[in-house]
């Protein structure tokens, strides 16, 4: 069978038994198993599998998922993201569409320990709506601003997208991770302006808030004061060369728990699920992992994604037209699925051909995670968009896109300044 086509029947099987809801990480082991053993022969698809499964699972560098999990764990279920929200809203509440603000603030924060867009999403509009509600938030916008908020999750450091990212292109976790600070930092304080500009153009839209005194809004400094330390600390250390991707998550998951101990947050059963919950999280992204290897090393075989690379970069267009043709697919992509389970999928495909027409790996990763998070809030599906109104269900579903739809034109202008000015994200690395 020709190999082209091989790859190609592969790839809809793939999508089909995904349409058929069969589990993403299943799906990829199956069908790049079942199509090694097609393109080469059983006993080499099995050398090949059992070779690859020894070498991706005694690397090192894969234990920094479950502690990275393990810190985000531990801060969320001691309650310490609810002080983040509570002092987020003290120093920025009073002003005119301060309760989304801090929303979009609080989520930023919380997403520098998470690094899941639905988890962010769902963590903050839990603790946020009931209060947008309290103070008489246009409904399109308090849920909107909660679904945008949460798609800060995979973007700002240590995401723990951005370390499958590393391994699966073979670049640095800590250049990927040092090269997201500044456009995490940028797209929130854009989120935010947006929200300002929409409550200054219609107060009815977000009313301020009470204003706290100042004595108030330093004490509430206290119970963040910590974690924001140990996010300085972890990715302040790897910034600068003291320890590596694996030490800093290790001091990071330490430096949570004695915090939570400190605070008087942490109890048996708080650290008992926050095992569990790392244990099925960090299960679920090294199956996530495993199921890409077998896929990729198919692709591989069949020299599909170097042939597509090889046509594209035969076509007389300029290669910005094919990066944005890749980009819209992956807004489409991040917004019927998980981003990490369509970046798994896709990045097979297409990074041989990102990589031929010449522009660099980690500016593009990160890229794709901003371009995955606004599919994460793009209509008609926006994954985030739907675990909001699944909070809030008196709320219509077009309620909550019609907020979201808010904040797309800030995404789409920062995508826009990214490709223009790419040292946005490489300055620092």
């Amino acid at each position: 069978m020709d190999m082209n086509l091989l790859a190609v029947l592969g790839i809809l099987t793939l999508f089909l038994f995904m349409f058929l809801r069969m589990p993403i990480s299943f799906t990829m082991f199956i069908v790049g198993f079942i199509g090694l053993i097609v393109a080469v022969s059983p006993k080499a698809a099995f050398n090949v599998l059992s070779a690859d499964l020894w070498n991706q699972f005694s690397s090192y560098s894969l234990s920094v998922i479950p502690l990275y999990i393990l810190m985000g764990e531990i801060v969320f279920r001691t309650g310490i993201t609810e002080k983040m929200f509570e002092s987020a809203y003290k120093w920025v509440g009073h002003f005119r569409g301060g309760m989304a603000s801090t929303t979009i603030l609080a989520s930023a924060g919380f997403a520098s320990i998470c690094g899941s867009n639905s988890a962010t999403a769902a963590t903050m509009g839990t603790m946020a709506l009931p209060e947008l509600d309290k103070y008489k938030y246009d409904k399109a916008l308090s849920t909107g601003s909660v679904a945008t908020g949460g798609t800060l999750g995979i973007i700002i450091p240590p995401s723990t997208v951005l370390i499958v990212l590393a391994l699966q292109m073979e670049v640095s976790v800590r250049e990927l991770f040092v090269a997201s600070i500044i456009p995490g930092i940028f797209l929130t304080t854009l989120l935010i302006a947006t929200v300002v500009y929409l409550c200054v153009k219609s107060p009815t839209l977000g009313p301020a808030g009470e204003k706290s005194s100042m004595k108030d809004r330093l004490l509430s400094l206290v119970g963040v004061i910590p974690v924001a330390g140990l996010f300085v600390f972890v990715i302040g250390g790897l910034f600068f060369g003291f320890f590596t991707p694996t030490e800093s998550g290790a001091f990071g998951a330490f430096g949570a728990i004695v915090i939570s101990l400190v605070m008087g947050k942490m109890t048996k059963g708080n650290f008992l699920e926050a095992m569990a919950g790392t244990l099925r999280s960090s299960a679920m992204v090294l199956m996530l992992v495993v199921g890409a290897m077998v896929f990729g090393r198919f692709l591989t075989v069949t020299r599909l994604p170097y042939a597509v690379a090889e046509w594209v970069t035969n076509l007389p267009v300029a290669p910005i037209f094919v990066l944005i043709a890749i980009l819209i697919v992956y807004v489409i992509g991040g917004s019927i699925m998980d981003a990490l389970g369509f970046l798994i999928i896709s990045i097979p495909i297409f990074y041989p051909t990102v990589i031929a027409l010449g522009y660099d790996p980690i500016w593009f990763a990160v890229l794709l995670c901003v371009v995955t998070s606004m599919g994460a809030i793009t209509p008609p599906v926006g994954v985030n968009v739907f675990v909001v109104q699944g909070l809030t269900k008196e709320t219509p579903i077009t309620t909550v896109f019609k907020g979201a739809s808010y904040f797309l034109v800030a995404y789409i202008a920062f995508i826009a300044l990214l490709i223009t000015f790419p040292q946005i994200i490489l300055f620092l690395i």
